[in-house]
């Protein structure tokens, strides 16, 4: 999800870095060889190009497309079976709290474009939204299957499983250790600097701020009710939706920030548990997993070891 502002930076290390808007989000890739920017940046956005092609909700040609407008089993490529299989791990592992059968539902709220092309306030659809869950899809290897008139959106979990992909990537064709940045999905590969990669966590310029070091190999997600936001009528919508309501995840938290091996299971863990509310206080705990959330107070909720350094906070 695009998250709370990111910004990372390596010590010790020659570092060389690049920024970029993409999928209306800030990307941003830390190379600790200079000489190879130009050719991790190339391969970052080869690879989200191809993410792109499989996985876009809102590119009538993607394969995710076409594969919902069959509405048979078909066999789909080797890159959109691994974002659909992640897609379906996230929503076993949360009981179904992150479901890629949102995509209608989403369209009905508004979310129908990207969201770069939206306006402030949507108008609102008519009901269009069939009853489906994440139980409906089939996968089996390469061959996959959606009921016709569910709508797949693969957005959470495809942009972690993306900076996971580019990060291993980039560090397999340059050998240099590598910091990949999607909008608030962070991905590590190769030799980190001595101290880590240091990443500030924060909301805004306003707001409480945390500042991390990722080893090598760790990732970062931020999920946020602050971005991705619009209005519905007279309702404040946001792009996080509970499968169980329709419709957006109260805003308990304002930001959920999580630490795990692959960027893929952090996101997993801070999607859902902006839809948890207080409830995923207990269940993060239970995983034993870093993680920083920021209430609606604007206070600071620190579990599984993550750095008590916050002005801020509450336990």
């Amino acid at each position: 999800m695009i998250a709370a502002e990111m910004r990372a930076a390596g010590r010790d290390l020659p570092t060389a870095e690049s920024h970029w808007q993409r999928w209306t989000m800030d990307m941003q890739i830390i190379v600790t060889d200079a000489d190879v920017l130009g050719i991790a940046r190339r391969a970052v956005d080869s690879e989200l190009d191809a993410i792109e092609l499989a996985a876009s909700r809102f590119n009538p040609d993607s394969e995710i497309n076409v594969l919902a407008e069959r509405g048979r089993p078909m066999e789909i490529s080797e890159l959109l079976a691994e974002l659909l299989g992640a897609a379906l791990l996230a929503a076993q592992q949360t009981d179904g709290d992150v479901d890629p059968t949102i995509g209608a539902r989403l369209i009905e709220l508004g979310y129908d474009r990207d969201i770069a092309g939206m306006t402030s306030a949507v108008r609102l659809a008519s009901s269009i939204t069939q009853s489906a869950d994440w139980k409906m899809i089939g996968l089996a290897g390469r061959v996959a299957s959606v009921p016709r008139g569910v709508v797949l959106d693969l957005g959470s979990t495809a942009k972690a499983v993306a900076a996971d992909r580019c990060a291993a990537r980039v560090h397999r064709v340059t050998g240099a250790g590598v910091l990949v940045n999607l909008g608030g999905d962070i991905a590590t590969a190769g030799q980190a600097p001595t101290d880590g990669w240091q990443v500030l966590v924060c909301d805004g310029d306003d707001e409480p701020s945390a500042m991390v070091a990722l080893e090598s190999g760790w990732a970062l997600a931020t999920s946020s009710t602050l971005r991705r936001s619009w209005r519905r009528g007279q309702q404040a919508v946001h792009h996080i939706v509970d499968p169980k309501t329709g419709w957006s995840a109260e805003p308990v938290w304002r930001t959920v920030s999580v630490v795990a091996r692959s960027c893929l299971a952090a996101n997993t863990v801070s999607t859902a548990a902006v839809i948890r509310g207080w409830r995923a206080l207990d269940w993060i705990r239970a995983q034993r997993l870093p993680a920083r959330l920021v209430d609606r107070d604007r206070l600071v909720h620190t579990l599984g070891g993550w750095p008590a350094d916050d002005a801020n906070r509450r336990r």
